[in-house]
């Protein structure tokens, strides 16, 4: 790889420290609007199949961060298979809360709202608000408005996903097309609506091309 394309990584492509922190925001956010002891963000890994801790507020932030787990436990599966939105008043009472592997995190929660992060068709992975220390009950409604933090959380997750593939073609040394991929992924982030989307087809598109046997 060219010193040059380095170069452009290094100065245009976004950051998954920018991401994380865009991400760290939603789940504070989140905690904080509906009262919760904890919120998380779960990045859907399609290499490995598994759900990742991309973002953590309150309980777990310390620790939890970058732990992984197969894509369908729990309910947090359960919504990224289905693309539902779950709202429970008593996890231990559902069959598909996944106990052991709430234990295994430190900490298992009663109650949960969980809606998925979708970007077109594709659902990325889910957004999650964990109890109320008053013990109030959450809402359909209220999960209706954690699907709008969602929408942003989906964009920061596309985004995230796709600076990781461009440096991934980049590490392999694909040469000026790395480098045209580079300067779209750097477009994205000042792109909006329709130009944002075009911009996203045309790196999924370079992506693809790079992606074939030469």
């Amino acid at each position: 790889m060219t010193g040059e394309t380095t170069s452009i990584a290094a100065g245009l492509l976004p950051t998954d420290d920018l991401h994380r922190a865009l991400l760290r925001s939603i789940v504070d956010v989140s905690r904080a609007i509906f009262r919760a002891r904890a919120a998380s963000v779960f990045l859907l890994d399609t290499g490995s199949d598994e759900l990742v801790f991309e973002a953590v507020s309150g309980e777990g932030e310390e620790s939890l961060v970058g732990r992984r787990f197969p894509s369908s436990t729990g309910i947090a599966g359960f919504v990224l298979v289905t693309g539902q939105s779950l709202v429970l008043d008593d996890v231990t009472a559902d069959p598909r809360f996944a106990a052991q592997a709430a234990e295994s995190t430190g900490y298992v929660p009663k109650a949960i709202m969980a809606v998925p992060l979708v970007s077109g068709e594709q659902v990325l992975g889910v957004l999650e608000v964990l109890d109320r220390p008053s013990g109030e009950r959450f809402t359909m409604q209220e999960a209706d408005l954690l699907g709008l933090f969602a929408v942003q959380a989906a964009v920061a997750l596309d985004l995230l996903q796709r600076s990781r593939s461009a440096r991934a073609v980049l590490s392999g040394g694909a040469g000026a097309e790395a480098s045209a991929l580079t300067r779209l992924a750097a477009a994205i982030e000042s792109a909006e609506g329709k130009e944002r989307a075009a911009a996203l087809e045309l790196v999924s598109a370079l992506e693809r091309l790079l992606s074939q046997p030469r």
